[in-house]
């Protein structure tokens, strides 16, 4: 008596077959930014870096600076919840200070 082999065909080929995963694209990143403005206090935009990004008072310090003498600066890059989320919680925390300080989002 002969026992069935389902990976041999006839002519006694013993190929496999491969299943192809499908490629998950990675999400796409956004870069949160802080712009320049010549009301909000150098300080305060130091106390958000530490605050809502968790920098060390000197990291902050130094991207308060590049927003000041450059006009902006990349503050952190996100996927697009977290970045969004940011934004919000900067510019609510400014508007409640009453500081103009604008905080946006870009892809990157």
């Amino acid at each position: 008596m002969m026992a069935d082999d389902d990976d041999q065909d006839a002519d006694g080929d013993t190929s496999t077959l491969t299943k192809t995963k499908p490629k998950t694209d990675k999400p796409p990143l956004y870069k949160v930014m802080l712009l320049n403005d010549d009301y909000t206090p150098m300080e305060f935009v130091v106390h958000v870096l530490e605050r809502f990004f968790g920098l060390s008072h000197a990291q902050a310090f130094e991207i308060m600076l590049t927003v000041h003498k450059k006009g902006l600066a990349v503050v952190g890059v996100f996927s697009f919840e977290v970045a969004e989320t940011k934004v919000a919680q900067v510019m609510d925390f400014a508007r409640r200070h009453q500081h103009p300080l604008q905080c946006t989002m870009e892809k990157e």
